[in-house]
């Protein structure tokens, strides 16, 4: 049995500035058709009467073919949950960059917000860590981050 990982999903209220807020600020690119799902068959898959589930796929920066982050919008919406970077469940994607500091203004400048400070830790067999925790402007949680030696 072979088992290959494809995607990671947000839903978000508004999916067309998400989707745009991974674009601009980590380079990531619209992969495939956008989606307009709805009838008998995403009801059933969803469990959701009468649902609507737009969106797309972005490619993640240095991947072509996937795996790929999925964002969708629902009709009907479901419950907004506060996020917090403690709660259980799926935390954060991370993203690698060239220069933490040049990424989280940009994040800033398109709606995005920091979490705690930029920290640079050194490990003694890993290198130097140079990290941020941040949020899309949805609060979909982020870690970014670069490694140096």
């Amino acid at each position: 049995m072979g088992i290959k990982y494809v995607h990671t999903n947000i839903i978000a209220r508004d999916w067309e500035a998400v989707a745009r807020f991974y674009i601009e600020v980590f380079e990531c690119k619209p992969y495939g058709p956008e989606r307009d799902l709805s009838g008998a068959w995403i009801e059933q898959m969803t469990g959701v009467e009468n649902v609507k589930v737009r969106g797309m796929h972005l490619s993640l920066p240095g991947y072509e073919a996937g795996p790929t982050l999925e964002i969708f919008s629902y009709e009907p919406e479901g419950e907004h949950q506060e996020r917090h970077i403690s709660k259980q469940g799926f935390g954060h994607l991370a993203f690698h960059v060239d220069n933490v500091e040049e990424v989280l203004k940009k994040v800033l400048a398109h709606g995005g917000k920091q979490y705690g400070e930029v920290i640079i830790k050194e490990y003694e067999t890993l290198g130097v860590l140079t990290a941020v925790y941040i949020s899309d402007p949805e609060g979909n949680l982020i870690e970014v981050q670069n490694w140096s030696r």
